[in-house]
Formats: C-alpha cells, sequence, structure tokens
C-alpha cells in the first residue's frame, strides 16, 4: 500500500515538474524576445520618433511618425471592409448553422485562416494592384480584411452560440423581427466575446508584413491617399532592418518595440473581455 501511494506521489511531481518545463520553455523565449527588443528599441524613442517622416538616406535623425499614421489608416480600412462581413457571417452560421452552404462557409474560412499571409498579397496584388496600374493603401486594406475575416467570422459564431436560445425564443415571442432579435438581442449578449475575437483580429493584423509588399509597397514620405502607396510600420521596420545604415537600424529597433507594445496591449484588452464574458 506504502509502495502505491509512494509511487503515485512520485508521478505526480513528475508530471508537475514536466508541465512546469513546458510553461518555462513558452514564457521564457518570449521574456528574452521582449527584453532584447526592449533593451534595443528604447534608445531610440522620442518625440521626433513620432512626429517625423525618416531621414534622408545617410543621414541621422528621422522618425517613423508617417509608418504608423499608415498602420492606423489601413488598419481601420480592414476593419471597415473585414469586420461587418465577418460579424454579419458568423450571425447567419449561428442561425442557419445546419446548412449545406454553412459548412461550406466554414471549411473556407479554416481554410483561409490557415493561408500564408504570403499568398494573401499575392492575391491583392493579382486582384487590385494590376487592375489599378499602381500600389495603393486600398489594395494593403482589402489584404489585410482578408486575413480579419476568417478570424472574426470563426470567433464571432462561436461565442453567438454560447447564447441561450431562451433569450431568442423570448424575443420572438414578443413580435420583434427575426433579424432585430439577431443585432440586437443576440449580437447584444455576446458583445464582450466578439469585442475579443475582433481585437485578436487587429493584433493579427497589425504585424502583416508581406501582403503588404505586394500592395502597399511603403513610402518615404507622407501619405494619406489611400490610392497611392503607403507606408506601414511592419513594411518599415523591414526596410530598415536590411539596409546598410546603422542609424536605420535603431528606428526599425524602436518601430519593432512600438509594435510589439501595441499587440500586447490588444492582446490584453481581447483577454479582459475575455474574462468579463466569462464572469458574467
Amino acid at each position: 500500500m506504502m509502495q502505491s501511494v509512494t509511487y503515485r506521489k512520485m508521478k505526480n511531481h513528475l508530471m508537475s515538474g514536466l508541465m512546469l518545463a513546458c510553461t518555462l520553455a513558452v514564457l521564457v523565449p518570449l521574456g528574452l524576445i521582449f527584453f532584447h527588443i526592449l533593451k534595443m528599441g528604447v534608445s531610440s524613442l522620442s518625440l521626433d520618433f513620432f512626429t517625423h517622416v525618416p531621414a534622408p538616406t545617410g543621414e541621422p535623425g528621422g522618425g517613423m511618425a508617417n509608418g504608423m499614421v499608415g498602420s492606423a489608416i489601413m488598419i481601420a480600412g480592414a476593419s471597415l471592409i473585414g469586420l461587418p462581413v465577418g460579424i454579419l457571417g458568423a450571425i447567419y452560421l449561428s442561425e442557419f448553422g445546419g446548412s449545406k452552404v454553412s459548412t461550406l462557409i466554414r471549411f473556407a474560412a479554416d481554410v483561409l485562416s490557415g493561408t500564408p499571409s504570403i499568398i494573401t498579397g499575392m492575391v491583392a496584388y493579382t486582384l487590385l494592384v494590376v487592375p489599378m496600374k499602381g500600389f495603393s493603401g486600398l489594395a494593403g486594406s482589402v489584404a489585410l480584411a482578408m486575413i480579419m475575416i476568417p478570424i472574426v467570422l470563426r470567433t464571432t459564431e462561436e461565442q453567438l452560440k454560447m447564447v441561450p436560445g431562451s433569450l431568442r425564443e423570448a424575443s420572438l415571442a414578443l413580435g420583434v423581427p427575426f433579424w432585430r432579435t439577431s443585432l440586437k438581442v443576440t449580437l447584444r449578449s455576446a458583445l464582450s466575446g466578439v469585442l475579443t475575437g475582433v481585437l485578436l483580429a487587429v493584433a493579427r493584423i497589425a504585424g502583416e508584413t508581406a501582403p503588404l509588399l505586394f500592395t502597399a509597397l511603403g513610402n518615404q514620405f507622407w501619405s494619406k491617399n489611400v490610392m497611392q502607396p503607403m507606408a506601414a510600420l511592419p513594411l518599415q521596420i523591414f526596410s530598415f532592418a536590411i539596409a546598410p545604415y546603422e542609424d536605420w537600424h535603431r528606428l526599425a529597433w524602436g518601430g519593432a518595440l512600438v509594435l510589439v507594445t501595441v499587440m500586447f496591449a490588444l492582446s490584453l484588452t481581447a483577454r479582459y473581455f475575455g474574462r468579463t464574458r466569462q464572469a458574467g
């Protein structure tokens, strides 16, 4: 009997140690990456970094203000395209989930979410850049929206499935139209979960570089015209990191720090809404 108890305790300690080792295997590399980016990039942050465009080639100084503004514009454009499609598609799947069309939509969304982002950029290049005969921020927004839609679609559908059916039935019993019930009752009840999916999708596209290489191309100057090539923070980080100028390397580390901080903040906010949903 004592040997059996000792064996169970040893097995318990062994599995606890294994889980701790797996946790450290995830956290330690993440911590090292963030620490290194913080160490290399914090010295580059200044008022000029957030208010000036890059200095001419080979000259010191400048900033990445145009890249941050360009990223914000393209993310906003992608959200205007992707969020209505993703959310309305999720409502359809949650309400008519048993049809063959719904199964096909889910399969297409899963395939699209697993497609490498560079392929998405190539598709957007073929569909938009070539016919328009030029790179543009609009093409970049469309490429990012193609990445955002399946994420929002699937996360929103799962949240809508968690809404009790009694709420829908009560609304319909009071004579509320089906479309209004879906929007005002079902969607509103799952709003915190939907926001979680939206924030995760925004965090995902905020760091994408490959699709923008094929669509927005980048710009060293101020450009708020979505029909023209537009700067983006990930594009500038890539361009400056492979450049032969030390000052551009410094700016690239600063841009990486800003980008990682934004993505970290979005992820924390998403977790907050997720916990709020669970607590509710």
